[in-house]
């Protein structure tokens, strides 16, 4: 039964990065498909391609931070599962009403939730939960003040230019800044789930001597933080997350490309270039931030040199509510989850 219960887990796992790719495909491909530089499928392809790249740029502090989420020692595999059946639930909920929420939050809440319904609060590591829900908010406005800033000094730099000379160009160099935005999108989103599998694995063999561990469920600890993990649980996560990305994700795409402001070639770089200096930036630190909000952060700041009024407040307070939202919905349907598994004897 245990054995059984580890093999779902895994394979729930990699169902939700693979959701997780054509919920959150929005946040890397919206701009290069609203303003017609790709195709909606070229767009999918060249993104999937970068997130699938990105297995051999970045470490594994993102995946080291989830795993670390909640003390391994004092939850069960039950727990994890209820947590990644709340996050899949909730990542279904939000991309059927087009609502781009973040599958980082909502896979972390879920975790989490389901380890307080089976031990109460004291197993849940509270500093790493408020560093992340930190970036609720810090994320879109760093996101914005950063695209705002690349904003304005290519407005400076280009200011002489001819206009239909420089769009021309700029519709090539978004392909680049794309390109970067998918890479952090990968290596940021596609960690997470490989840190619930390592955490999966290090729970269901707690208390076996490491030396008796199969090679295949073997996870490196260096000075106590995740050093390397099984490389078919890294690749596993990258392809299912690339599929998922090939899959697209056509509502949200809509609500990321036109809703929030207008975007032209020369705000669509902006706004992924941004994006892609904040991903970067966070996964070096080991911090899970959601792409969703840094993008949509980078959107808006894009529209600010224009005039305050160009960015659709009414859409993004509606978004940000969304946001907060998401980590104590899915706590509590992770512990709703919890208990039912709880009552039918699972």
């Amino acid at each position: 039964m245990s054995f059984t219960l580890l093999i779902v887990i895994i394979v729930l796992a990699f169902l939700f990065d693979f959701i997780n790719g054509f919920h959150d495909a929005a946040n890397s491909i919206a701009t290069i498909v609203s303003t017609k530089v790709l195709s909606p499928l070229q767009a999918v392809l060249w993104a999937a391609f970068f997130n699938f790249l990105a297995y051999a740029i970045f470490e594994l502090k993102i995946a080291d931070t989830i795993a670390k989420t909640v003390d391994t020692n004092a939850i069960n595999l039950q727990v994890i599962l209820a947590g990644i059946v709340a996050a899949i639930i909730w990542n279904l909920l939000t991309w059927y009403l087009g609502i781009p929420s973040s599958s980082s939050h909502t896979l972390i809440g879920g975790f989490a939730g389901a380890a307080v319904a089976h031990a109460g609060w004291g197993v849940v590591h509270t500093n790493v939960i408020l560093k992340i829900a930190s970036f609720i908010f810090l994320a879109p406005i760093l996101g914005m003040t950063i695209s705002y800033i690349y904003s304005i000094i290519l407005l400076n730099l280009f200011r002489k230019a001819n206009p239909h000379i420089v769009n021309k160009y700029f519709r090539k160099f978004q392909l680049l800044s794309s390109a970067l935005l998918s890479l952090g999108h990968g290596g940021n989103d596609a960690q997470k789930v490989m840190g619930l599998i390592a955490a999966t694995l290090m729970v269901y063999f707690k208390g076996v001597d490491p030396a008796s561990i199969p090679e295949w469920a073997h996870i490196t600890l260096v000075g106590g933080k995740i050093h390397a993990i099984p490389h078919w649980i890294v690749l596993g996560c990258y392809l299912a997350i690339s599929i998922g990305t090939i899959s697209g994700g056509w509502k949200i795409v809509k609500t990321m490309g036109t809703k929030i402001t207008k975007l032209t070639s020369f705000e669509a770089i902006a706004a992924d270039s941004a994006g892609a200096t904040l991903l970067f930036a966070t996964d070096a630190f080991g911090i899970p931030v959601s792409t969703t909000h840094t993008i949509t952060g980078a959107i808006m700041g894009t529209g600010l040199p224009r005039r305050v009024t160009a960015v659709k407040w009414g859409v993004t307070i509606n978004l940000l509510y969304a946001w907060i939202l998401t980590i104590p919905v899915s706590m509590a349907i992770a512990a709703a989850v919890y208990y039912a598994f709880k009552f039918f004897g699972l």
